[in-house]
């Protein structure tokens, strides 16, 4: 009887592992064509920032940087700031724009999350608006390090703007 109890435990087991390897590689397909998608469009992925459903990919072209539905254009960018529960910690103003950009103080109220975690979110400004980057709360430094991703890659083009 002992034996039969661990022959089904063990079929239990093995089907629990196939079910979760075939889970994770739906996943992986799913993530690939997404960002074959945006690459077929002739973006390029910037960063893949995590979702409450998947990864949401953060990109960018010759004239647009592309966040979920949004399309922000690299020409109407006014200023771009990392933002910590909220409050900025280091930004760049285009100096084509460094009037509107200094009037505007980007500060989000902080979201309460139950557990004390920095969250780390990017504010892309515009002439028409802010565009919030969530890059969020995870610890061991993963949202810091995606949120510099995409504060990096908007400031290189700020700066490329700035010196033509």
């Amino acid at each position: 009887m002992r034996d039969v109890l661990a022959g089904v435990a063990a079929i239990v087991l093995l089907l629990a592992a196939a079910s979760l390897a075939t889970t994770l590689q739906t996943f992986r397909r799913r993530r690939l064509r997404a960002r074959t998608a945006e690459q077929d469009q002739g973006r390029t992925v910037i960063a893949e920032i995590p979702g409450d459903e998947d990864l949401v990919l953060f990109t960018a072209d010759a004239t647009h940087f592309h966040f979920r539905d949004h399309a922000i254009d690299k020409k109407a960018i006014v200023a771009v700031r990392v933002l910590i529960n909220g409050a900025p910690i280091a930004s760049y103003v285009s100096r084509r724009h460094a009037g509107e950009a200094a009037r505007q103080a980007t500060r989000f109220e902080d979201r309460p999350e139950g557990i004390a975690r920095d969250r780390w979110d990017v504010a892309i400004e515009t002439a028409g608006g802010t565009t919030l980057v969530e890059c969020g709360a995870i610890r061991e430094r993963v949202s810091q390090e995606l949120a510099r991703t995409v504060f990096d890659a908007v400031k290189r083009d700020l700066e490329q703007r700035d010196v033509m």
